[in-house]
Formats: structure tokens, C-alpha cells, sequence
């Protein structure tokens, strides 16, 4: 235990600025208990935010949880833990060595470990034993309520907000919501009877806008999805886009059904990435929207018709909720390892939409939106996201539903709407932006063409290198016309405009803490999120009124630093540096911001 001189020194009071590290081991139940200590948090209406770093192969390897709490709004996991829960013997030296000095640190007394550190505040309790008395048969996993109890009490969250949140995890699961709240009662009492607090750590309630809600990006996507009329999904299970294919075919009961009950809507679990993306490919020929979701290796394995989508012009959708790669790399963990690959994804000469939301409520948006631009522009469209945004949970302040039709592009439905196309032709361009006319089966209009393979302007075979060379061209005219069209950056400047930072994606999580470090050295620091590629020409405009630009992003390589370095005037690219780091976790942002000011030594901001 800490000695009261030491603690004096070194603790003040401290309320809604923490963060708790729960180590655990991978199927113990203990994500159904962290989840209830988020939602509890949550419904106190502080800044809370949750980080599941899970093993990617089997039950009973390392597990930990990060919860941040914070008044400022901060959702990076924190650059120390203030509270660490310590359940897991395999892990139980490496979870306590590196603690900072006063720290707290909750430990599972039946594990019989020793926790030798002497500058910091222990409570040991013995979660099992007391876990056996309420149900012998899931003590295991009654264990992980004494711990939100301990921590409840410890911080001041009423019993209420818990038992609160225990209902709305175990939704009308009566006999598991009487356990689960039995445990952290039990858990609150111990600490009240037995131990004496010595941290002073504290939660105080906050106002709370009632219209705001936790979701996982992978929900608020498949939520978009569904509301932009999604007909078709064709999926391969895989880390971490699965549960996106799963959100949309659970709601389906709910959102798309006919007036006869039937499915507005065909899921179907392809036998391989392949088979998905062909299938994306059939929907969006035959005049349907179609989608599948993946990650870096599905991406992968789909390149070859990924390249087929964007020569014939069909409309589809793919989702990448991106994980570490290269190869199988790390399944569960995160990066933004995938951009350059979806942008100039399949061989030869191709360019992509992408669409990059930096929260869930953009998630939902670009979720709609990704079908419209499909069909707008007659190509394969990507979302972007990664598993940081995908799986964890996220506050949302409510979706903006989208309330205009369908953008079904130019498509030719009459005979009438085609006799008033002069010579027309399945891949001519007669208005001038890039983008032909189609039409699709069943409707009873000829001619039904989709070549990949050289082609005329007629969709008639030919290898002649002037044809091949014009349609190359309007390809690009094609894709070039959606920069100002797409998702725009959004832009914080500051008056000096000295300092701008360009950055996309999950990133949009740290951007203020890094922005708040690196102000409170001097710096003016404006921000520059890119939504989408291609890049908007606001964004030559945004380097032109700097003076120095740092590209952050979640790789090794600085994949966005490169598009940029290749896209933008070239009198602006010596302005560019990059401040790229990838260790598969989420982005820390003292990290971040001791990597921009190395980059800045000598430079006068």
C-alpha cells in the first residue's frame, strides 16, 4: 500500500480525466462487464470511450479494455492507465511493471499473485470466492461484475446507472440481469466494508444530451446501407468486417420488408471473397445494389474483378473495415494500412472512388451515399473504415436520414428515353462528363453490353489504340469530375495559418488531443480532414495558405502522404512531411505529437 506521505505528494483530486486498463483473459465473459462500466459511464453523461483489444485466434489468451474517460472529449486510450484491473495470472507482471507510480490497481486476490510494488495504491479482492456464492457454475464470469462493482464504488457511480446498463446488455435476460447486478452489489459493498479509499479518482455527472446514443461503426454503416437501398449482400466472414454483413441482415427484419413480409433485400454468404465481389458485380449489371464487406486480404483476393468493375462500369460497393496487415498480419488489431490499394486497387491503370468517415455518424452517412455515387458515376466505390472505428463503440448524435430519392445515375428505362440520344452507343460519352448511358436487362432495351475486354465506343470488340487510348481517358474524366462532388474536407483553421495538418479517417478520434498539445507549446495548429478520394481541389487551397503540412495517418509508409505528393500542384509539395506510425493499436496522441514537433525542429512556426 502507498505510503500517505507519497500519496499526498503525488495525488489531487481527480474527476472525469482517466483512463481504466481491464486485463482479462479472451472468454471469460468479461466484454459483457466492460461494456456495462462503458454504458454506465456513458449514462453519467461524461466523454467516455471504449478500446477491446482481443486476441485473434483462440479463448484464453490475453484480453484488455480501455476505458478513457474525459470532460475535454478525448477518445484516444490516454498515454497512462490511472486504473488498472488486473484478472489474467499470464499477463498479471507485465499489466502491473509498467504502471506509473500512484496508480491504482484492482487485482483478483484468489489468483494468489503477488502485486511487489510499494508506489502504488493496491485493492485486493477476492473476485472469485465471492463470485461462488452467487453462482457457482458461472463463476468465472460473475467474477468480472465484482469488479465493476469495486469500481462503481470506488468512483462514485450510482447503483442505479449500473443496474441500468446491465438491463439494457442483457436486454430481458431476467435470470442473467438478477446475477449480474447481485455481482456488483456485492462488489460495491466489499469495498465499502473492507477497504479504505486511498485514490482519488472520481466521476461526476454531466449533462447529457438525450438524443445521444453508443454504436459501433460497423452498425451505423450497415444502418446506412440499408437505407440506401441496399438489395443485395454477398459476404465471406472475416476479422473485422463481419459484423457489418451481420448488423444488415439483423435489421432487415426489421427495415426491409415488403407489405407481404417478404425481404426487400438477398444476404448471402459466398463460399470466398471471389465469389462475393462476382456476385456484387451481377447485382450491379442487372441494375441492383449490391455490396460486400471485407478486409485488406478480401480486398486482396477481389482485385482481379474489382478491375473488371471499373473497365465495364458497374455500379457496386465495397466496404474495408481495414486490420494490420500485410498477409494475415493482425487480425484484431487497427492501421490505415489500405488506402493506396483501394485507390488504384486491380493492374493496369485504374482510379476509385473511396469514402472515408471519421465517425459513426459519417459512417451511416457515407453508408447511403456510397450507393448513390455508384450508380452517379457507373463504377466500383469504396468505404474505408478500420477496426478501431468499425467495432468499438462511439457516441452518436443521431443520424441525418437521408430525405431525397435514389441517385440511379443515368439509366434509360423507356425506348423513348433512348431514341433521344443521338447515336447512342453503351460507352459513348455525349454529354461530356465521362459518363455514359446504360441500360439493363429485363427492360426490353437494346443494346445490353458490358465489355472487359477492348471495346468501342458501341461496346464492340476492338484493339485499336487510339479507341483504347480515348476511353482510357474518359475513365479518368469520369472519376477526376466526382472531386468536387464527393464528401469535402473539413477544415478548423487558425488565424496565423501556420501549422496545417491533413489527416483522415479514425484519426479523427485523436486530432484534437494531439491539436491541444501541440497548441499549448505556442504553435497555431489548423486541421484538414480528407473524406474522400480523389482529393478535392479544396485541398491544394488548404496547403497553399500554410506554411508547413503534416500528413498524419495510421501506417508505416504515409500512403495518404504519397496520393497527396502525387495529386497536388508541385510548387506545393515541398511543403509536405509525414508523421506516419503503425503498431496495431489505436492511435496515442502524445505519440503523435512528439513525432510532428521532431518533424518541426529548425522550421520557424
Amino acid at each position: 500500500m502507498i505510503g500517505t506521505e507519497y500519496y499526498a505528494q503525488i495525488m489531487q483530486k481527480i474527476i472525469n480525466d482517466f483512463t481504466i486498463n481491464i486485463a482479462t483473459a479472451n472468454g471469460t465473459g468479461s466484454q459483457s462487464a466492460n461494456l456495462i462500466l462503458l454504458n454506465a459511464l456513458f449514462r453519467m453523461g461524461t466523454h467516455a470511450s471504449g478500446k477491446n483489444l482481443f486476441p485473434s485466434n483462440i479463448a484464453g489468451l490475453p484480453t484488455w479494455y480501455i476505458i478513457r474517460v474525459s470532460d475535454n472529449g478525448y477518445q484516444a486510450p490516454g498515454n497512462r492507465t490511472h486504473i488498472q484491473v488486473v484478472m489474467n495470472i499470464d499477463t498479471w507482471n507485465d499489466d502491473i511493471e509498467g504502471l506509473e507510480p500512484g496508480t491504482v490497481v484492482i487485482s483478483n486476490a484468489d489468483i494468489k499473485a503477488p502485486v511487489n510494488r510499494d508506489d502504488i495504491i493496491h485493492y485486493s479482492v477476492p473476485m472469485l470466492s465471492m463470485a461462488r456464492k452467487i453462482n457457482p457454475k458461472l463463476s468465472k464470469m460473475v467474477a468480472n461484475m465484482i469488479y465493476v462493482g469495486i469500481i462503481a464504488e470506488m468512483v462514485e457511480i450510482p447503483q442505479d446507472i449500473i443496474e441500468d446498463a446491465i438491463s439494457k446488455q442483457f436486454n430481458g435476460k431476467q435470470k442473467a440481469i438478477e446475477i449480474n447486478a447481485e455481482a456488483s452489489i456485492a462488489g460495491r459493498e466489499y469495498f465499502k466494508n473492507e477497504l479504505n479509499k486511498e485514490d482519488n479518482f472520481y466521476v461526476e455527472k454531466r449533462d447529457k444530451d438525450e438524443k445521444q446514443f453508443l454504436i459501433d461503426g460497423n452498425e451505423a454503416t450497415a444502418l446506412g446501407c440499408i437505407y440506401g437501398g441496399i438489395n443485395m449482400l454477398s459476404w465471406y466472414p472475416i476479422t473485422p468486417s463481419s459484423s457489418l454483413a451481420e448488423a444488415i441482415d439483423k435489421y432487415i427484419p426489421k427495415l426491409r420488408l415488403d407489405e407481404e413480409g417478404k425481404s426487400t433485400c438477398a444476404v448471402i454468404q459466398a463460399e470466398d471473397e471471389l465469389a462475393a465481389v462476382g456476385m456484387v458485380l451481377g447485382a450491379g449489371w442487372a441494375g441492383a445494389r449490391g455490396m460486400t464487406c471485407t478486409s485488406g486480404p478480401g480486398i486482396s483476393l477481389m482485385s482481379e474483378l474489382i478491375g473488371l468493375a471499373y473497365y465495364t462500369e458497374i455500379p457496386s460497393v465495397i466496404w474495408d473495415v481495414t486490420r494490420v496487415g500485410p498477409s494475415t498480419g493482425l487480425p484484431t488489431r487497427t492501421q490505415q494500412g489500405d488506402i493506396s490499394m483501394l485507390y488504384e486497387a486491380s493492374h493496369g491503370d485504374t482510379k476509385h472512388i473511396v469514402l472515408i468517415p471519421g465517425n459513426v455518424d459519417e459512417c451511416f452517412e457515407f453508408g447511403w451515399k456510397a450507393f448513390d455515387y455508384a450508380e452517379k458515376y457507373q463504377t466500383m466505390v469504396f468505404g474505408f473504415t478500420d477496426l478501431d472505428l468499425g467495432m468499438n463503440l462511439w457516441v452518436s448524435n443521431g443520424f441525418e436520414y437521408p430525405n431525397q430519392p435514389l441517385n440511379r445515375g443515368k439509366v434509360l428505362k423507356t425506348q423513348e428515353e433512348l431514341e433521344k440520344i443521338e447515336n447512342y452507343g453503351r460507352y459513348r460519352d455525349v454529354d461530356g462528363d465521362g459518363i455514359t448511358y446504360r441500360t439493363l436487362p429485363g427492360s426490353g432495351l437494346e443494346p445490353i453490353v458490358s465489355r472487359g475486354t477492348g471495346r468501342d465506343e458501341d461496346g464492340v470488340y476492338s484493339e485499336r489504340a487510339d479507341i483504347y487510348r480515348a476511353n482510357m481517358e474518359r475513365l479518368k474524366r469520369k472519376i477526376d469530375g466526382s472531386r468536387t462532388d464527393l464528401p469535402q474536407p473539413i477544415m478548423r483553421e487558425e488565424d496565423e495559418q501556420e501549422l496545417g495538418i491533413i489527416y483522415y479517417g479514425s484519426m479523427e478520434n485523436t486530432i484534437q488531443e494531439i491539436d491541444d498539445i501541440l497548441e499549448s507549446t505556442g504553435m497555431k495548429v489548423s486541421q484538414c480532414r480528407v473524406r474522400a478520394l480523389p482529393l478535392s481541389p479544396e485541398i491544394d487551397e488548404f496547403v497553399k495558405r500554410h506554411k508547413k503540412i503534416i500528413v498524419l495517418e495510421i501506417n508505416r509508409d504515409g500512403q495518404m502522404y504519397g496520393i497527396l505528393r502525387r495529386e497536388i500542384a508541385t510548387e506545393l509539395v515541398p511543403k509536405l512531411d509525414s508523421v506516419a506510425f503503425s503498431d496495431g493499436l489505436p492511435p496515442k496522441a502524445d505519440e503523435y505529437a512528439e513525432a510532428i514537433m521532431a518533424k518541426l525542429k529548425g522550421f520557424d512556426i
